[in-house]
C-alpha cells in the first residue's frame, strides 16, 4: 500500500526534456529573489491588511490606516514605509498629511487575487 507521500510523485522516471529546458530557461530570466521579497512582505498580517485597505480605497492617509488596522500611527507608518521600500506602495504629502496608495495595478491585482482565492478555499472547505 502506497503512503500519502508516495502517491504525490511519479512512479516512473520519464520527463519531457523540451518542456524542462524551456521552463529552466524562463526561470533564468526571472527575478525570483524580487518575487520572494514581495511575497514575504505581504505575508505579514498587518501589511496585508494595509494592502487590502489600499485596494478598497485608492488612497489613505497614515492616520486613517492606523485606525483601520487598530494600531498607532508609528506602527502604521512603519508598515507603510516597508511596503514603499519594496515598491508595493507610494506616497504623497499634503501639508501635514501623508497619503499612501498602491504602487500600480499589478499590486492591486495580486492582493485581489489572493483575497478571491482565499474565499474560494473557505467555500471549498480547504
Amino acid at each position: 500500500m502506497l503512503t500519502e507521500k508516495e502517491k504525490d510523485s511519479c512512479e516512473i522516471y520519464c520527463y519531457d526534456e523540451p518542456k524542462v529546458r524551456k521552463v529552466k530557461q524562463a526561470l533564468e530570466g526571472e527575478n525570483i529573489q524580487g518575487m520572494i521579497k514581495m511575497f514575504k512582505v505581504l505575508a505579514d498580517e498587518t501589511r496585508m491588511k494595509i494592502a487590502f485597505a489600499l485596494c478598497e480605497e485608492d488612497e489613505l492617509c497614515v492616520c486613517d490606516v492606523a485606525n483601520i488596522i487598530g494600531s498607532s500611527m508609528a506602527t502604521a507608518s512603519h508598515h507603510l514605509r516597508t511596503l514603499k521600500q519594496l515598491g508595493l506602495a507610494k506616497y504623497r504629502k499634503e501639508g501635514k498629511l501623508v497619503f499612501y496608495s498602491l504602487e500600480d495595478v499589478h499590486v492591486r491585482q495580486l492582493v485581489q487575487l489572493a483575497s478571491t482565492h482565499s474565499r474560494e478555499l473557505i467555500t471549498n472547505g480547504k
